[in-house]
C-alpha cells in the first residue's frame, strides 16, 4: 500500500526554485529522499524522480524525514554540492518548520538537550564504538492551541498546539526527538509520538501523516552569495487540518 501523502506515480514534483546551480522542491510527505536500507522494497525516491523530471543528475543538500513535507534543496553539480555542504556544516543555513503537537507547550522556549548520534543507514558503524551525545538546540514558538472534546487516554478532552520550530543544529530526527523530550510529541510520529493520539487523528480527521512541515529555508547562494529565502506553504492535507482547527490565520503570526 502506498505511504499516505506520497505523490501519485505520474505527479511531477513541485519546483520552488531553480537556476544553473541548484533546485528546490516541495517534497511530499511519504516520499523518501534517497534509497535506504530501512525501506528495501521502496522504488520511488525524490532523487530519482527529480533527476528524471529535469533530465540531469542532482545531489541532495540535506534531508527531510520520509513523513516530513516541505522545502528540500538539491545541487546540480558537485562543486555546488560542496559549497552548500560547507554552509550546513558551518550552521549558516536557517530552517523553519511548523508542527502540530500534543498538549499546550509554553508560549516559547529553547530546547537545549544533547542527542546521541543515530547511525546513518547508508554508512557502516562499528557497533563497539561509543560516541558522546552531541549538542542540539531547537527554538520553538506556540502559534495556536485547541482543546477537543474527545477522550484520549484517561482524559475526557485532548489538547493540541501548533508550533513554529527553528532547529539551530542539525542532528538526525532532532525536532521529533526534542519535542518528545519536553513531552509534546508531534502528531503522526510513529517512532517518537503517542499511538493513542495518532490513531485519534486518523479516526476523527482522516489524518495519517506526520504533522511536520519544512516551510522556510535560508542559505547563501553558493556562487553569487545572495541570501536566498526558499518557501513552501504546508501541503494541502496539512492545511486542511489547520482549517478544521481554525488555525489558518495563525500561520501569519
Amino acid at each position: 500500500m502506498p505511504e499516505v501523502g506520497a505523490p501519485a506515480d505520474d505527479a511531477p514534483l513541485e519546483i520552488l526554485y531553480r537556476d544553473d546551480s541548484l533546485v528546490a522542491i516541495h517534497k511530499p510527505a511519504g516520499l523518501l529522499v534517497h534509497r535506504t536500507a530501512l525501506d528495501r522494497h521502496e522504488t520511488r525516491f525524490a532523487v530519482q524522480l527529480l533527476r528524471d523530471q529535469i533530465g540531469q543528475q542532482v545531489w541532495p543538500a540535506h534531508r527531510l524525514d520520509r513523513g516530513t513535507s516541505g522545502v528540500l534543496v538539491f545541487s546540480l553539480n558537485a562543486d555546488t554540492a560542496g559549497r552548500i555542504g560547507r554552509q550546513f556544516e558551518a550552521q549558516t543555513v536557517a530552517k523553519r518548520y511548523i508542527a502540530v503537537v500534543r498538549g499546550h507547550p509554553l508560549e516559547s522556549g529553547l530546547i537545549d538537550h544533547p542527542l546521541s548520534k543515530q547511525r546513518d543507514d547508508r554508512e557502516w558503524v562499528d557497533p563497539r564504538a561509543q560516541s558522546a551525545p552531541q549538542p542540539a538546540r531547537t527554538a520553538y514558538r506556540r502559534l495556536a492551541t485547541i482543546e477537543l472534546p474527545i477522550a484520549v487516554d484517561p482524559y475526557p478532552s485532548s489538547r493540541y498546539a501548533l508550533l513554529e520550530v527553528e532547529p539551530e543544529t542539525g542532528r538526525k530526527h532532532q525536532i521529533r526527538r526534542h519535542l518528545k523530550h519536553i513531552a509534546h510529541p508531534i502528531i503522526g510520529d510513529a517512532t517518537y509520538g503517542k499511538g493513542q493520539h495518532n490513531r485519534m487523528f486518523a479516526e476523527h480527521f482522516g489524518c495519517r501523516r506526520l504533522l511536520l512541515a519544512s516551510t522556510d529555508l535560508w542559505l547563501d547562494h553558493p556562487h553569487s552569495g545572495e541570501r536566498l529565502h526558499l518557501q513552501a506553504a504546508p501541503a494541502d492535507d496539512f492545511m486542511a487540518l489547520l482549517a478544521q482547527f481554525g488555525w489558518t490565520a495563525a500561520l501569519q503570526k
